[in-house]
C-alpha cells in the first residue's frame, strides 16, 4: 500500500518536472526553415510525416544509404518461430561512422528537438529486413512503443515498398472528441494485451478501416513518426522489406531501460570487413 503510494507520488513528481522542463526549454528551440516548420507541425498533428532522402537532401546520404543496402542484402531468410511466422533479422549499425553521421545531422536533429521539445538522444540505427509472413504477430500487431512520452523513429525504405512487401500503416493521432474516446478504447484493449498489441479484426471495431492510413513508397521514402503516441504496425506482407530504423527520444528518456536495443548487443553488430568478406 505504502509502496504504491509512494509510486503513484514518484510519477506525479516526474510528470510536473517534465512540464517544468517543456517550458525552460521552449527559448532555446531551434530556428526552422518554413519546410521543416512543416514537418514538425505535421507531426504534432497527425504523428507522421512522409518525405525521401532526395528532399531531405542531406549530405552523408549516399555513403550511408550504399553501405545499408549492402547490409540489407547479407540478411538470409530465417526459420519460422510459428507456422507462417518469420523474425526479422536486425543489425545494429550504430556504431559505424556513416551511420551515425546521418543520424546526428544539424538539420535532421533541429527537425526532431523541435517537435519533442526537449534536448534529444539518438540513441541508434537498425537495418531490419522483414520477411513473407501469413500470421499477424508481434509488431505486425497494432501497438506503441514505450520509451518515452515523445520520441521519433525515421524509418526509410530500402527497397520499393508496396501492400505486398506489408507497408507501414498507422492511424493519425485524433482531432475530435469522438476520435479521442477511439483511441482511448484501443489504448484500454492494448492494456488487456498487457501491451503485445492487438489484430486488424480487434481494430475494426474501435476505429473503422476507412481511418488507417498505409504508406507504401519508392525506394529512400522516409516515414517520420511518433511510435509512442501513435497507433502503428508493419502488415502482413508476401515480398521481402528492407528498412532503416533511427531512434530519437527526449535526453534523458521516460524509460532508458527500453532504449539500450538500439546500440548495445541484443542484435548482431556487423563490421564493415563483413561486406568486403561478402563480395
Amino acid at each position: 500500500m505504502i509502496a504504491t503510494l509512494n509510486d503513484k507520488i514518484d510519477t506525479i513528481i516526474s510528470e510536473l518536472d517534465y512540464q517544468v522542463s517543456l517550458v525552460q526549454h521552449r527559448k532555446n528551440l531551434p530556428i526552422l526553415s518554413n519546410e521543416d516548420q512543416l514537418i514538425a507541425q505535421t507531426l504534432k498533428k497527425e504523428g507522421v510525416y512522409i518525405t525521401s532522402l532526395e528532399n531531405l537532401g542531406l549530405p552523408s546520404t549516399a555513403q550511408m544509404l550504399d553501405s545499408a543496402k549492402n547490409y540489407a542484402a547479407m540478411m538470409k531468410n530465417p526459420r519460422n518461430i510459428e507456422s507462417g511466422y518469420k523474425l526479422p533479422q536486425i543489425y545494429t549499425v550504430t556504431d559505424l561512422p556513416e551511420f551515425f553521421t546521418w543520424g546526428i545531422e544539424k538539420r535532421l536533429q533541429n527537425i526532431i528537438e523541435h517537435y519533442i521539445r526537449l534536448p534529444i538522444a539518438f540513441h541508434g540505427v537498425h537495418v531490419r529486413k522483414d520477411f513473407p509472413n501469413e500470421q499477424q504477430l508481434q509488431t505486425l500487431l497494432w501497438h506503441k512503443d514505450s520509451e518515452d512520452r515523445r520520441m521519433i523513429k525515421v524509418i526509410i525504405y530500402l527497397n520499393d515498398v508496396t501492400e505486398k512487401h506489408g507497408s507501414f500503416e498507422y492511424i493519425p493521432l485524433p482531432d475530435n472528441l469522438v476520435d479521442w474516446w477511439k483511441y482511448y478504447q484501443v489504448d484500454y484493449a492494448l492494456w488487456q494485451s498487457n501491451y503485445l498489441g492487438i489484430n486488424d479484426e480487434k481494430m475494426k471495431k474501435i476505429i473503422s478501416k476507412s481511418a488507417w492510413k498505409s504508406c507504401p513508397g519508392k525506394a529512400g521514402t522516409v516515414i517520420f513518426v511518433d511510435p509512442r503516441n501513435v497507433l502503428h504496425h508493419g502488415t502482413v506482407r508476401t515480398e521481402e522489406r528492407s528498412t532503416l530504423f533511427f531512434v530519437y527520444t527526449a535526453n534523458p528518456p521516460k524509460r532508458p531501460e527500453l532504449c539500450t536495443q538500439y546500440h548495445d548487443d541484443t542484435f548482431i553488430k556487423p563490421t564493415p570487413q563483413l561486406i568486403s568478406e561478402t563480395i
